[in-house]
């Protein structure tokens, strides 16, 4: 089976920074788009950011300039890293990956579990 781990999660005072982790692991022949999405209490979950297999990204306004996305496809791994953090940004965060397991034709869709992160002072 397919599983993704999350980390770095945590709690960050205003203006901080964190560094959120998303590895694959599992028999992963091959990774498409990758992404992070988000959470907030009370709130439907939203798309923080994007990254095409190609490289390109794309991310939502509100953390446009102050989040960055990038891969790792030797390590099945994407990152989200996150600086001068508001409170707004408070939520819990889940990282996405559509990828191919070896012996398909096709991919499917995997999520982490979620990482709880804080900002507060």
């Amino acid at each position: 089976q397919v599983q993704l781990v999350e980390s770095g999660g945590g709690l960050v005072q205003p203006g901080g920074s964190l560094r959120l982790s998303c590895a694959a692991s599992g028999s992963i022949a091959s990774i498409n788009g990758m992404g992070w999405y988000r959470q907030a209490l009370g709130k439907e979950r939203e798309l923080v950011a994007r990254i095409a297999s190609g490289g390109t990204t794309g991310y939502a306004d509100s953390v446009k300039g102050r989040f960055t996305i990038s891969r790792d496809d030797a390590k099945n791994t994407v990152y989200l890293q996150m600086n001068s953090l508001k409170p707004e940004d408070t939520a819990i965060y889940y990282c996405n990956m559509d990828l191919r397991r070896w012996g398909e034709s096709f991919a499917n869709a995997y999520w982490g579990q979620g990482t709880q992160v804080t900002v507060s002072s």
